[in-house]
């Protein structure tokens, strides 16, 4: 079988990680649930602020503005609870 040099050479192959460790990647997954939580709670209170704004003494637009200022209190509660289950997490994965 004759080969040309071309052929005959392999071809060699970097493949480049971003995370080495199972606990990069968990303090990636970490950073990511943080930023979204906290990107989805401001967006909340400002909702809620404009409806409260919006409201005009309406009850009903006051309790649905007040709903979401809740909801943007437990995004932020989620987004603080996030290292906490990284680590529950890395402790059932076994990453130090």
């Amino acid at each position: 079988m004759l080969l040309t040099s071309s052929a005959a050479r392999a071809e060699t192959v970097q493949v480049v990680a971003l995370a080495q460790t199972v606990d990069q990647v968990l303090n990636n997954i970490r950073n990511w649930i943080m930023g979204i939580l906290a990107g989805i709670a401001i967006v909340l209170f400002s909702i809620a602020g404009l409806r409260y704004l919006l409201a005009s003494g309406d009850p009903g637009e006051i309790e649905k503005a007040k709903g979401a200022f809740k909801a943007g209190c437990i995004g932020f509660g989620l987004a603080a609870l996030a290292p906490l289950v990284v680590e529950i997490l890395k402790g059932i994965v076994g990453g130090v």
